[in-house]
């Protein structure tokens, strides 16, 4: 593929929303990590989808920090986007905001970077675009991106 058929980042952009009930909170009226988790990897899973045009599956989660509480009745807005693309895998980052839903005052909680892998119809890895990073932020978030890929690399081989 030459860099004329990659994808630019905004491609792949989903931004989804979400209210936190009662059955997705803790005693303490605080959301359950897990509930969070799974929105991530779903709006992460539709990012990577846009990017590559194919089915694409969770192959890792390689990170996952919670800053702040989530807390029953404030809404939830989620925000994925491809930040670096391989031969056939993709990093997807997700960043999560809390947000009053009286004031509209927004607070980031949740950063994840989130590594997907496209299947062809035989459920097979098969190539994807490349990534064309264009902004300043897109292009530190690829830099960023090139380095956790290379870190799984020599992990992976340290471990062997």
């Amino acid at each position: 593929m030459t860099a004329a058929q990659g994808k630019h980042p905004r491609d792949s952009a989903v931004e989804s929303r979400y209210l936190v009930m009662p059955s997705q909170a803790n005693p303490f009226g605080t959301a359950f990590g897990g509930a969070i988790v799974a929105w991530i990897d779903m709006v992460a899973g539709m990012a990577a989808q846009r990017h590559c045009g194919t089915e694409a599956v969770t192959a890792s989660m390689d990170s996952l920090d919670f800053h702040v509480p989530i807390r029953v009745g404030e809404i939830v807005l989620l925000r994925a986007m491809v930040n670096y693309a391989g031969r056939t895998s993709m990093e997807v980052g997700v960043q999560v905001i809390r947000e009053n839903p009286i004031t509209g005052e927004q607070t980031v909680t949740t950063t994840a970077h989130l590594t997907f892998v496209a299947l062809d119809a035989n459920k097979r890895p098969c190539p994807v675009p490349p990534l064309i990073p264009e902004t300043d932020a897109e292009k530190r978030r690829y830099h960023n991106a090139e380095i956790r890929v290379q870190m799984r690399k020599d992990m992976r081989q340290k471990m062997r």
